[in-house]
């Protein structure tokens, strides 16, 4: 289990694992009286006088100590300074516009394009001094503990590249890569400078995502996992109306590397992925379409269906978009029930045993699940670890990028790929 999922687990259940075990002692057992009659009365008044002693300076050493304690501890309680790079994808709003908690602080954006920045300051207000063209120049004189990519999937290699030898931590946003060259390099790249390197899905914050992992795999309410089914997308890009330069990209196969295939593709590998504990698929097989008429998506896929094997289950990843709404919900079946997870803080489930469905509304996600950044923020301060079975981790994503690139193989040439 991860570590986020054993820690809602232990919320789940309202209990922790910790056990104490107490020994009982009394102080009446044993020959105490006889040994005091043995010491000489100046050395007795020794015993006394340090017992005092130790007595006292037990009443002052806990303040003093959490005095200490508080002295030091306010450095990781400062805001991680976080550069943004690039404003070309619309999600960057979510750290534009959150709301100030204290935990991050924009000490630099950059950005080339001064239409997209002035649209953006228009919105949110920020200081224009934060602006600078040269990525290398801004991380040197900000000196970020983190760099949050907000721009093309193709340019997250190039953000990596200017990050690791700087030592300064990467999140960017889904997916990681779109091929295994790109994230191959940044693998090496992360692990030569011991570096961070997360990927940030709106689905990890999910509660009920946590909420159905905890139901399949911690209390193994609907026994072992069978089938997975994961519905992502919405109307178009276009239709939903993205701004200009977000659909310049996603619509570019140089950019995205695909259409939907890859824009919503990546979801279902990932909780895929997170759902089978990390393990890679034997064979993945997509079929992708074009069925707008629109000839801004002419040169990408909007419809995609990718089915990955296991030895003992399968999964069917449905990423469109020509769905007639919005739409992020997983299906999780089991040898003795099922899961759903139509949004993001719902459950439907039939468990084992159980004869009809029923409805189950998850806890709230501890304070560091709540978001992205704020999750960012506990990873850099060390009190959140990255498991490899996360599904923010490099070695979740670096699986993730393998499925996709198998998946634009095999929609190309209409034939299953192994990766075995």
């Amino acid at each position: 289990m991860t570590q986020g999922a054993e820690r809602y687990r232990r919320n789940w259940h309202g209990v922790s694992n910790l056990q104490m075990s107490t020994h009982s002692y009394s102080p009446h057992s044993g020959n105490m009286n006889s040994i005091a009659d043995q010491i000489p009365m100046p050395r007795l008044r020794f015993v006394f006088l340090t017992l005092f002693l130790v007595t006292c300076l037990s009443l002052v050493l806990p303040e003093a100590t959490a005095r200490s304690t508080t002295v030091r501890a306010r450095p990781s309680q400062q805001p991680v300074r976080i550069v943004i790079a690039r404003l070309t994808h619309s999600h960057v709003g979510g750290i534009l516009g959150r709301a100030q908690k204290g935990d991050v602080q924009v000490v630099g954006i950059y950005e080339t394009d001064n239409t997209v920045v002035e649209r953006y300051r228009a919105r949110f207000n920020f200081d224009r001094k934060l602006v600078g063209t040269d990525l290398g120049k801004m991380l040197d004189e900000a000196k970020p503990e983190a760099v949050v990519a907000f721009g093309s999937i193709v340019e997250h290699l190039g953000v990596v590249e200017a990050a690791a030898p700087r030592h300064i931590n990467v999140m960017v946003e889904k997916p990681l890569a779109f091929s295994v060259e790109h994230a191959d390099k940044i693998d090496a790249l992360a692990k030569r400078y011991g570096i961070k390197v997360l990927t940030n899905y709106e689905t990890t914050w999910y509660p009920s995502g946590y909420a159905a992992f905890q139901i399949v795999h911690g209390d193994n309410s609907v026994g072992a996992i069978r089938k997975i089914v994961v519905h992502d997308g919405h109307q178009g890009p276009k239709e939903i109306g993205i701004p200009p330069e977000f659909l310049s990209w996603l619509t570019d196969p140089v950019q995205n590397g695909a259409g939907a295939l890859i824009d919503f593709g990546c979801y279902g590998a990932n909780l895929s992925t997170w759902l089978m504990k990390g393990a890679s698929p034997l064979t993945v097989t997509a079929v992708t379409q074009h069925l707008k008429r629109d000839p801004v998506y002419a040169r990408v896929d909007d419809e995609a269906t990718i089915v990955l094997t296991y030895s003992d289950a399968q999964a069917i990843v449905q990423a469109s978009w020509n769905w007639p709404t919005n739409r992020k919900d997983l299906e999780i079946y089991g040898t003795t029930g099922y899961v759903f997870t139509p949004d993001g803080k719902s459950i439907r489930a039939r468990l084992a045993e159980q004869p009809t469905e029923q409805a189950i509304v998850p806890k709230e996600v501890p304070s560091q699940y709540v978001d992205a950044f704020a999750y960012l923020a506990a990873v850099i301060r060390g009190t959140e670890k990255v498991a490899d079975t996360d599904r923010s981790s490099l070695a979740n994503n670096l699986t993730v990028v393998r499925i996709l690139d198998a998946a634009r193989r095999s929609a190309r040439t209409g034939k299953t790929v192994s990766l075995r």
